[in-house]
């Protein structure tokens, strides 16, 4: 029986998607085969001997340590996308305050508390409205950075709503092009994309080519009077030249889903507590889908969505099946097999894949891998991780 410790409030409907038959899933399991998480800050010493997968509910790594376990041949996915619709329902809501100063309007009415008499109220009312008048969003310009999950449904919600859309996105890999919506404009770089935006939305990860994009170089090349919305991630802005791009105008409002010191006495600045997430709908299908991903690859060695492993499938055979992990060096390939080979164990059938400075491979042999085969596939010098995945777990 497979063990997944789990961390966090994991949704019941993730942990109902393991087989009762083939998985414990509980919190305080002991040498786990797999790691279901959210939001918990895995340390390296979480990291049993026994863990070959880590799975986060939801897009962001950043509180795995993916760099060790990529070291110790430990697979670790995310769940892009599943959230995507709750994200894009938050950020539609941040365009509709940045067109609209509902936000000022409302507190002026909590100040109306103590006005006894309707008439009063009403006549309050009617003399300061119009310092709440807005714009529609129909007919003006939106920016999306980033077109993948989020960002395309974005562009797709704004079209709906009769706004513009213009995208960049250097990275976009086909799937993502044939979701976009045709009538998104693709911009060849930022400052073109900006010059014409006048809404701008951020849907990028966090990594060192996004680093502070939002920067006071960037901010220049922004229309006076631009919104800014960030739901993507944190360290994508750079906080201070945001509050002086609102203090001179550049910005008119800044919505953002990570709420920072700086940003909460700005009158114009928007901060939430990181929920854009936080719906019943989005951690169910991040849960579902995380548990499934550790199911395929428990069970049969497959790997999809997985941040450090490349994608890998391959059909079950009558055989038995191996999994291997090692460094993407040339020959690896060939000596895997030529230890097979000396020991005149016949292959099925075999896949290799590979993702920068890691290969992964699927190999089915007739018989079961005795325990010196898998040591000796692990003694290869280039070899990270051996794992019969076939044999019964115990």
């Amino acid at each position: 029986m497979y063990r997944i410790r789990t961390f966090d409030n994991i949704a019941e409907r993730g942990i109902a998607a393991f087989a009762a038959d083939k998985f414990q899933v509980d919190e305080d399991l002991k040498s786990p085969h797999a790691i279901l998480l959210r939001s918990h800050n895995l340390t390296i010493d979480e990291l049993d001997t026994y863990v070959a997968a880590v799975a986060r509910a939801g897009a962001g790594v950043n509180n795995i340590p993916v760099d060790v376990c990529t070291e110790r041949g430990i697979v670790v996915f995310n769940t892009p996308g599943a959230n995507a619709n709750s994200v894009k329902e938050i950020v539609l809501a941040a365009l509709l305050l940045s067109a609209r100063d509902i936000v000022g309007g409302m507190r002026f009415v909590r100040t109306l508390q103590d006005v006894k008499e309707e008439i009063d109220v009403s006549a309050r009312v009617e003399s300061e409205k119009k310092r709440f008048r807005g714009r529609e969003l129909t007919g003006r310009t939106l920016g999306v950075i980033g077109l993948g999950s989020v960002g395309s449904i974005v562009a797709k919600a704004a079209l709906d709503l009769g706004m513009d859309v213009v995208g960049y996105d250097p990275a976009l890999s086909i799937d993502a092009a044939w979701r976009l919506p045709s009538q998104v404009v693709r911009m060849e770089n930022l400052p073109s994309l900006f010059s014409r935006s006048e809404l701008v939305s951020l849907h990028v990860p966090a990594n060192p080519e996004t680093s502070s994009m939002i920067n006071a170089e960037t901010l220049a090349s922004f229309r006076p009077g631009t919104a800014l919305l960030n739901f993507a991630r944190e360290e994508i802005v750079d906080v201070p030249a945001v509050v002086n791009a609102l203090d001179t105008g550049i910005l008119s409002y800044y919505f953002t889903d990570f709420p920072n010191s700086l940003l909460s006495g700005h009158d114009r600045a928007h901060a939430m507590p990181h929920i854009g997430a936080s719906t019943t709908e989005a951690e169910e299908n991040c849960a579902v889908m995380a548990a499934r991903q550790l199911d395929t690859f428990l069970q049969y060695g497959n790997i999809e969505n997985s941040v450090n492993f490349p994608t890998i499938s391959m059909e079950p055979s009558e055989g038995h099946r191996i999994g291997i992990s090692n460094k993407n060096v040339a020959g690896s390939l060939g000596g895997l097999l030529s230890v097979l080979a000396d020991r005149q164990i016949n292959v099925i059938d075999l896949i290799n894949k590979s993702r920068g400075e890691i290969a992964y491979n699927l190999i089915d042999i007739a018989d079961p891998p005795s325990d010196q085969i898998l040591a000796d596939l692990l003694a290869i010098e280039t070899v990270i991780g051996v794992r019969a995945i076939a044999n019964e777990i115990v």
